[in-house]
């Protein structure tokens, strides 16, 4: 009897000490990768996805949004077409004041052809690659890599910049951002 509880005990450590543990695209960036917050993005009260940033040993300074690498990871809650998702990317890069209608027309174009369809649970992850650009994975599979900084910029403005939309989410995710 003693033993089973042991070895049950053992494979409760293993998995709490996994479930902290970062996937592998995103350790891949990020050294001593952490969640330093999470939120949910509603629209009209429907959760559309489930975003978490995940940031390495340099954390994220908001003063400072682009001196380190971070990866944002969504999982959708609902079915949605690519092309919307790329549509409402843009129509968010708009608002923040990000680049000038050609480089959001580019952008619109490059999105489109890199965001698949997704179903609830689908996760694509960003990965913003200082003075590289930006590398997205679908469900911890490359898909896509922009090297274009001014892309990457706006692209993560849509959640991090002080003018984003969705101000609550953006405060939820920077909880816990700084270096430690």
């Amino acid at each position: 009897m003693r033993r089973r509880q042991l070895l049950l005990s053992a494979c409760a450590l293993m998995v709490v000490k996994s479930a902290g543990a970062a996937p592998g695209h995103i350790e891949e960036h990020l050294a001593q990768a952490r969640v330093a917050g999470k939120g949910t993005f509603t629209w009209f009260g429907l959760a559309i996805y489930e975003a978490e940033l995940w940031v390495g040993e340099k954390g994220y300074r908001p003063d400072a949004p682009f001196a380190a690498p971070f990866v944002l990871d969504l999982r959708y809650a609902r079915k949605l077409d690519g092309v919307k998702i790329a549509e409402a990317s843009a129509g968010q890069m708009e608002k923040t004041g990000a680049g000038t209608p050609a480089q959001r027309a580019q952008w619109l174009a490059t999105m489109k052809t890199i965001f698949p369809d997704v179903k609830e649970g689908t996760h694509i992850s960003g990965v913003f690659l200082p003075g590289a650009g930006a590398r997205f994975y679908l469900d911890g599979k490359a898909l896509a890599t922009v090297p274009d900084q001014q892309f990457a910029r706006a692209f993560f403005g849509i959640w991090f910049d002080p003018a984003t939309s969705a101000r609550a989410l953006r405060t939820a995710l920077l909880k816990d951002a700084a270096p430690r």
